[in-house]
């Protein structure tokens, strides 16, 4: 007798329990726009759902955060002053600061992480100091290390660098360290790619450079050996978690970093695949709920320990 394979039929329970691939509200963190100002909670029109928020009324979506037990919020600082050295982003009483200190005087059990980089903060748009309308990476580091310093002392668990400037690990892990701060982890982007699906981030932050491109310090797209370069010199440096971004278009390069590297990895579902799954799904093209839940699932499957996320708060609620 002749058996053949067959596919079993699984009951719900049954699929779950063995699934291969699971997912879980820990590894989920919601990135979040602060700006300037009071009494400011603004729609972001090329991020439908999306808001931003004045450090004064961020712990209303702070406490769904925090009721929703994801793993953390990641915030972005949208100052009103802007200059050629991003001061505003080191400074004391910084927006992002102010935030930072909201969010752990409110909800101390939320992990906060702050976003390190310049482009926000300067009027050229750039992620660091220009020279010769090019960006001087050496001159840049001292400013990363500030920013992250000052995000650290305002009650930051973890800083995540953004600028892609070599040398940022090592820079930053020295400045907290030599301020006794040796407990603050590091996620740094340091796979982070010049990719064209940034257009609504851009908008959300009003950090779109004003001349140029970022394409001589963010990766080549067609890249990924350099990836897997990119990421092991970040973990030589310091970092306790890597960066890979974006995430869909990107799920053969989060896989081979995963498997290069001895620290946590994440995955950075960045703004344009959000924005996407949105349009198609306003338009009865697609059912947002199930395709922003195969997404994720399609970046734990490659390897991702992390998943950054503007569907967070609602992945976390259907998990």
């Amino acid at each position: 007798m002749i058996t053949r394979p067959r596919r079993l039929r699984r009951t719900p329970a049954i699929r779950n329990m063995t699934a291969e691939t699971r997912l879980s509200p820990s590894m989920l963190i919601y990135p979040v726009f602060v700006r300037e100002g009071h009494n400011i909670i603004e729609d972001i029109p090329a991020m439908p759902g999306q808001k931003r928020y004045s450090p004064d009324t961020l712990p209303r979506i702070l406490e769904c955060a925090a009721k929703s037990k994801i793993g953390g919020v990641l915030l972005f600082g949208i100052p009103e002053h802007k200059d050629e050295c991003a001061t505003s982003a080191y400074d004391e009483n910084g927006v992002i600061q102010q935030a930072i200190r909201t969010a752990k005087r409110e909800f101390p059990g939320l992990t906060v992480i702050g976003d390190v980089c310049m482009c926000e903060y300067t009027s050229h748009g750039h992620c660091g100091i220009i020279r010769d309308n090019d960006v001087d990476n050496d001159a840049t580091l001292d400013v990363l290390a500030r920013i992250a310093l000052s995000q650290a002392q305002a009650g930051a668990e973890i800083v995540a660098p953004s600028d892609m400037m070599d040398g940022h690990t090592a820079a930053i892990r020295s400045a907290l360290d030599s301020n006794g701060l040796t407990s603050t982890l590091i996620m740094s982007y340091a796979v982070k790619y010049a990719s064209a699906f940034y257009g609504p981030f851009r908008e959300a932050a009003g950090s779109a450079p004003a001349f140029g491109d970022r394409k001589t310090y963010q990766m080549d797209t067609r890249n990924s050996r350099e990836a897997v370069k990119e990421a092991l010199l970040d973990v030589d440096e310091g970092a306790d978690i890597i960066i890979v971004k974006p995430g869909l278009a990107y799920l053969d390069v989060l896989q081979k970093v995963k498997a290069a590297v001895n620290v946590p990895v994440a995955s950075y579902s960045v703004s344009g695949e959000y924005s996407m799954i949105k349009a198609a799904a306003e338009r009865g093209w697609l059912d947002e709920k199930k395709v922003s839940y195969e997404a994720a699932v399609s970046m734990a499957r490659a390897g991702a320990d992390i998943i950054i996320s503007y569907f967070a708060l609602e992945l976390a609620h259907s998990l």
